[in-house]
């Protein structure tokens, strides 16, 4: 018999299926045991009865211990009362494993504990949830720019070069030469886009960053999409609308899983573009009415982003961040120098940023002196500054934190549970 899955139950109502899968609970009264199976897929309630199983099926189900892998047939009904909508009454049981004591049970467990246990953790309903919310996000960012003709170009992990400062890069040995652990693939991008137009890269990188806030992970996932003859404004645009079509397309296919993670989604569904966007100059303002003692040239921490971020109902750009505190590649605003056409995009309620993007700076001698005053080595930089000699044009890009994208939809209070395996400070098991 052809294998069915829980997810597509409902078209074989009437039909005999076979399901196969884990055991998920089980309960039992005398002459009746319902079983809880799931796939991966969902999760089904199978009925079994006495006296319409062969006696060793009732036996074998008895023995079952929580997770252990199945094989059930049996015929499909559908029933409101029932999770799904559907139950299967179980005509034959085929014992694949039987596990052993699940360790992972109903009562609070520690987050170490879980953390220890990760590779069984997944397995619950609402991790399972965030993982399907997580794919959901990523199949967003993809079609969202594959419909608007961006190609996917993808960087290296290993380069010879920082682009984001060096202080928080993981040195490897290359055959003798020093080699790190890509911080960002925006460096590449800005290449790709001078051949492709507009093209993205996805995929791991890496800060060696002490930090145990809710925020950071040691390694974490970006999006990064970068566009020949973008200004910042475009920028901004393309942002606001990709965030948009993300969080759309997650209440859309994922409601079920929203529910389990229980998640407001009256909270998401403001988020729809066009998103209000206010200066660093007027960022600081508003702190300083709301009593921080934050100076002009300061960079936000998390508390200051989360009390900007209170004062509207959708994510906000802050744009116009002081030149000395972003990364050498940003173009200064030419009315203004000693600012950058550059942005940041802070979710609402407490998330913080999940989006930096920037104008590039595209003047060979002006990047020569911006790479020069940040004290980076020019040799390790001469591809990069050949691309603003050999058709150099304006250009525009930015990088989606996905862990942090994640965090805010699913409404999580920590960055762990957005990513299957977490790289977290002291933390590299399982």
């Amino acid at each position: 018999m052809e294998q069915t899955y829980i997810k597509d139950i409902g078209q074989h109502v009437g039909q005999t299926v076979e399901l196969r899968g884990w055991l998920y609970n089980k309960r039992s009264s005398g002459k009746i045991q319902f079983l809880l199976v799931r796939d991966g897929t969902g999760v089904i309630q199978g009925v079994m009865l006495k006296n319409e199983v062969e006696p060793e099926v009732f036996e074998a189900a008895k023995e079952l211990t929580q997770e252990s892998s199945i094989i059930v047939r049996g015929s499909v009904r559908a029933d409101e009362r029932a999770p799904g909508g559907y139950e299967l009454t179980i005509t034959d049981l085929e014992v694949v494993q039987i596990a052993d004591e699940y360790p992972i049970t109903p009562k609070e467990h520690g987050v170490e504990f879980l953390m220890n246990h990760r590779h069984l953790w997944l397995r619950s309903q609402k991790q399972h949830a965030i993982m399907k919310i997580r794919h959901e996000i990523i199949r967003a960012c993809r079609d969202f720019l594959d419909s608007r003709g961006f190609t996917q170009v993808d960087a290296p992990i290993l380069i010879n070069t920082a682009a984001e400062g060096t202080t928080t890069l993981f040195e490897t040995d290359y055959f003798g030469e020093k080699a790190y652990l890509a911080q960002t693939g925006q460096l590449y991008m800005e290449a790709a886009a001078m051949a492709f137009g507009k093209v993205y890269c996805f995929g791991p990188t890496f800060r060696a960053e002490k930090s145990k806030t809710r925020r950071h992970l040691i390694e974490f996932w970006m999006l990064e999409p970068e566009m020949a003859y973008y200004t910042n404004d475009d920028n901004m645009r393309l942002q606001e609308e990709l965030v948009s079509f993300i969080v759309q397309r997650v209440l859309e296919n994922r409601r079920r899983e929203l529910e389990i993670i229980e998640r407001d989604t009256t909270k998401l569904e403001q988020v729809k573009a066009p998103f209000p966007r206010i200066s660093y100059d007027e960022a600081i303002k508003l702190l300083q009415e709301n009593g921080s003692d934050i100076e002009w040239g300061s960079d936000f921490g998390a508390p200051d982003e989360t009390i900007i971020a209170e004062n509207f109902d959708r994510p906000v750009f802050v744009y116009g961040y002081p030149a000395e505190i972003k990364a050498f590649y940003m173009q200064p605003d030419p009315n203004r120098p000693e600012v950058v056409l550059g942005s940041d995009l802070l979710a609402p309620e407490g998330y913080g940023e999940i989006i930096g993007g920037s104008e590039r700076i595209h003047d060979y001698e002006l990047l020569r002196q911006r790479i020069a005053e940040h004290n980076l080595p020019e040799e390790d930089y001469k591809w990069y500054l050949d691309l603003r000699k050999y058709g150099s044009v304006p250009h525009s890009g930015f990088g989606l934190g996905l862990e942090r994208t994640v965090a805010w939809i699913c409404g999580l209070p920590h960055v762990r549970e957005t990513i299957p395996f977490a790289r977290l400070l002291h933390r590299m098991y399982p």
